[in-house]
């Protein structure tokens, strides 16, 4: 299996610094900013659309049974938020076809 490598907010701030020329410092605040206001907008439950990316949402989980998996004892699941992801046709595609083998 090969390594894979993880893309991390230096990275991103590094990219934003080679493409636009603003200091590393305010690549910095402009990807730590825009990364915040993603969550300050989950946090409220409003959608994020990123065009030709994809779009996040928060989703209510109801309180349900569930099971131990190791012991298979019955337990409660509490009810809880959680974040979803669905990829634009766009991104969907330029992954599939960066993967496609010939």
């Amino acid at each position: 299996m090969s390594e894979q490598k993880t893309l991390t907010r230096a990275d991103l701030c590094e990219a934003v610094h080679m493409e636009v020329g603003l200091s590393r410092h305010e690549c910095s605040s402009l990807v730590e900013r825009t990364l915040e206001m993603i969550v300050e907008s989950l946090e409220r439950g409003e959608l994020v659309k990123l065009s030709g990316f994809g779009v996040f949402q928060v989703r209510e989980k109801r309180a349900r049974m569930g099971r131990n998996p190791k012991t298979g004892e019955p337990a409660a699941i509490n009810p809880r938020r959680v974040i979803s992801f669905r990829a634009s046709q766009i991104m969907k595609a330029r992954v599939h076809d960066a993967g496609a083998c010939d």
